[in-house]
């Protein structure tokens, strides 16, 4: 005779259901039904697998858990389904992902499932889940055509000054909300992940989707917020206009302008709001003329200690030039301060001398002392003499500060809080 150990039938209850569920689960893909296909096949014995695996870990004493089951599949375009709370766009980590479901049908035909009536969509694939998001943006931003994806492109000061908080979009933070998100993702407002799948090979599919109500609101809210912003940058006093600070405001206008063409053109897609005038915003390149216009007015004053033969003050001169300043004049509201620095290197195993060397030059309003833009180059030249190598260091910095300093200002003054 042999005795029962009641203790362990005891733990081994939910073993014994594991194992009949996993052998009911084999049988089922054993005697498939006449429409199944391989994949089905497959998914069957993934389940069965996992169930064995969950009897070997409940031996072990560890808790079980079996796979989600499938989520069930209704008729493709049965009922519009709804892409996400709130008008921005749904965040990609709260769309669904279920391993083992049937191909939704958006996969192949995104329209059966997000009517064009209501919904733009698009489907983008990838190796992984972020790769197929982001394949859906790019594909819903090519929905628009060529003119606006490589229009997107143009607008990254203005996306910037929103990263920075030099602007503020709306009250509305909602909308606040949905153009940061934008910002971020890269890609259009109200555009949002509304599903992700994958399938048994581990390709993932997702869905981008903007409704076309929604963003309408969403886009006609913003160009007239927007339109708003650039009126209030350009009302000044004459005074106020002549200055660095008037021109970074024209600046910063002409950049939010670029981005309202863009939204403008998005919005003759998906439609104005009912009852809402079209919207004309203003063009950036007017506005940069006008910026062109002050920046000739200004004069800014070069001053370098420790130069050579007024070589470094002759390229910050020719670097403002280009960037559409004027330089030199007496009495100067702005001034560029410039020190050139010139050390010996001591390169062991060298017999060429090296010179280190350090430009810091400061952009200062004198009405209140205040730095407007500090920069600075520097590097390290050698020669086979101290004469020689200096000559070096003076060729090199003339080119970087003629070539690079008034990109940089401009640049920086595009993005300059206004005051």
């Amino acid at each position: 005779m042999f005795k029962i150990n009641f203790y362990k039938i005891k733990h081994l209850k939910p073993v014994v259901s594991v194992l009949i569920i996993a052998f009911f689960v084999i049988g089922c893909a054993a005697s498939p039904a006449p429409a199944a296909d391989s994949a089905n096949d497959s998914r069957a014995r993934d389940a069965a697998n996992e169930a064995l695996a969950a009897m070997d870990r409940g031996l072990a004493g560890e808790p079980m858990s079996l796979p989600p089951a499938a989520a069930p599949q209704g008729t493709p375009g049965q009922q519009v389904p709804e892409p996400g709370p709130g008008p921005g766009p749904q965040s990609t980590t709260e769309a669904p992902l279920v391993y083992n479901r049937a191909r939704p049908a958006w996969v192949d035909s995104p329209d059966s499932v997000y009517p064009r009536e209501f919904y733009i969509s698009a489907v983008g694939y990838g190796s992984t889940r972020m790769n197929a998001e982001r394949n859906a943006f790019a594909q819903l931003i090519g929905f628009f055509g060529q003119s606006i994806e490589a229009e997107l492109s143009t607008v990254s000061t203005y996306t910037e000054a929103i990263k920075s908080g030099v602007i503020q979009i709306t009250e509305d933070s909602l909308v606040q909300e949905a153009i940061t998100t934008s910002v971020e993702l890269d890609t259009l407002l109200g555009a949002g992940i509304a599903d992700v799948w994958v399938d048994s090979v581990n390709t993932y599919y997702a869905v981008a989707l903007m409704e076309k109500a929604r963003s309408s609101i969403l886009y006609s809210d913003l160009i007239r917020s927007n339109e708003r912003i650039i009126e209030n940058l350009i009302s000044m006093t004459q005074t106020e206009k002549n200055s660095l600070n008037g021109y970074s405001r024209y600046m910063l206008a002409a950049s939010i302008a670029d981005a309202n063409r863009v939204y403008a053109n998005v919005l003759t897609l998906v439609g104005n709001p009912p009852g809402a005038s079209p919207v004309n915003p203003r063009r950036g390149e007017s506005l940069r003329i006008e910026a062109s216009e002050i920046a000739r007015n200004i004069p800014i004053a070069v001053n370098v200690e420790n130069d050579r033969a007024g070589r470094i003050r002759s390229a910050f001169s020719r670097s403002l030039s280009s960037a559409g300043f004027r330089s030199g004049g007496t009495g100067s509201r702005y001034v560029i301060n410039a020190h050139l620095h010139l050390d010996e290197a001591n390169v062991p195993n060298q017999s060429n001398v090296f010179l280190r060397w350090v430009v810091d030059a400061s952009l200062i309003d004198t009405h209140d002392r205040s730095v407007i833009f500090p920069f600075t180059f520097n590097g390290r030249e050698g020669h086979i003499n101290i004469s020689e190598a200096e000559q070096r260091v003076l060729r090199i910095a003339e080119t970087r500060i003629a070539e690079e300093y008034g990109r940089h200002l401009r640049d920086h003054l595009a993005l300059l809080l206004p005051r």
